[in-house]
């Protein structure tokens, strides 16, 4: 019977238990904590898919099936193929959309949240033929209590201020109007929209860094995808919350609540500057250690074949060739950088 069944139903690929022997695989998710073990399954499984839906890479896989399991070299050129996929407009908006409502479902069982959240795919809202508002999130199950999430992976869409729109020049999309139709279209009490740090304009990033509120219109939320980062959505998505439940027991002065939204949102970037300091400073220790530690082994390296030629007065062919290739201190290196790589 096969391992994989398609339930057409739900739209959901559903798998019976399986093992899988890989040394590579293995160490991953050996080094990982419990805890993240699921969700990188899924993000490795979804990598895989976007991977072979790509001739090249499909190529790329076949011809090189026998050394994936050995050669970390090969894990690197995925990786970057993967980015290559990234930034490719057919494949960014399905990635987008997939991974950002698979972030949130995983938040909100982390955080014992009753929420979900939806694809709306391919299907119209309540204005006909159209399609705006990417993710519905439900929030306590409540289908009357909706948070409408737009996702845009797009360096062309610009902010769009009320103020700086011109009536009489061809429609574009912009944050503004992106966040609106969303809301409108999907019913939600709030609207959140979502960029990507590498895709976004300087228009966005020149009014949030990393979260933002336009007052009355909604929440903007700028995550780093290629690092695995989506803390901003998080904290847009928890404030755009607050504001959805509150909103119809509570009669609320518009510019009392941006003021506070406001003041909340710089606490949080000022904290997320400190958080981004301290990771760079891990960062750069993590490289001073590794080139200490590649110091060290190649003065064990170099004194090992010194010994050797004082011992022998010679040194032959091979010992030479070894000397060269230096294949020993870099498997050794290997494993150091690894181990040096997770750390926290």
């Amino acid at each position: 019977m096969s391992t994989i069944k398609i339930n057409q139903q739900l739209k959901r690929v559903e798998i019976k238990e399986f093992e899988i022997e890989n040394q590579i695989v293995f160490n991953y998710f050996d080094n990982l904590p419990t805890s993240e073990r699921d969700e990188k399954l899924l993000r490795a499984i979804y990598i895989g898919v976007l991977a072979l839906m790509e001739d090249r890479i499909s190529a790329f896989l076949s011809k090189t099936g026998n050394e994936l399991g050995t050669e970390l070299e090969s894990l690197k050129m995925i990786f970057e193929m993967k980015k290559e996929l990234f930034y490719k407009s057919t494949i960014k908006g399905i990635l987008a959309e997939d991974e950002i409502a698979e972030f949130l479902n995983g938040y909100f069982q982390e955080k014992r949240l009753k929420d979900r959240a939806f694809l709306t795919g391919n299907t119209a809202g309540s204005i006909p033929k159209n399609k705006t508002g990417d993710i519905i999130c439900e929030i306590d199950g409540n289908s009357n209590l909706r948070i409408a999430i737009e996702c845009k992976f797009d360096k062309s869409i610009r902010m769009g201020e009320i103020e700086n729109k011109e009536i009489f020049t061809r429609k574009t999309d912009t944050a503004w109007s992106q966040l609106i139709e969303a809301q409108a279209n999907r019913e939600g009490k709030v609207s959140l929209i979502v960029f990507d740090i590498s895709l976004v304009d300087n228009s966005i990033l020149k009014n949030f860094e990393n979260v933002g509120y336009i007052q009355g219109i909604g929440f903007v939320a700028i995550i780093n995808s290629q690092k695995g980062d989506y803390s901003n959505l998080a904290i847009a998505y928890m404030l755009a919350r607050d504001i959805a439940l509150n909103a119809k027991e509570v009669e609320l002065d518009k510019d009392l609540l941006a003021i506070l939204v406001n003041r909340i949102i710089k606490d949080i970037n000022e904290i997320t500057t400190i958080k981004n300091l301290v990771q760079n400073n891990i960062d750069n220790n993590k490289a001073i250690l590794k080139q200490l530690e590649k110091s060290i082994l190649l003065m064990e390296f170099n004194q090992q074949y010194l010994k050797k030629f004082l011992e022998d007065g010679t040194l032959t062919k091979k010992d030479l060739l070894d000397y060269y290739q230096g294949e020993d201190v870099k498997d050794r290196y290997r494993l150091i950088e690894n181990e040096i790589n997770t750390l926290k």
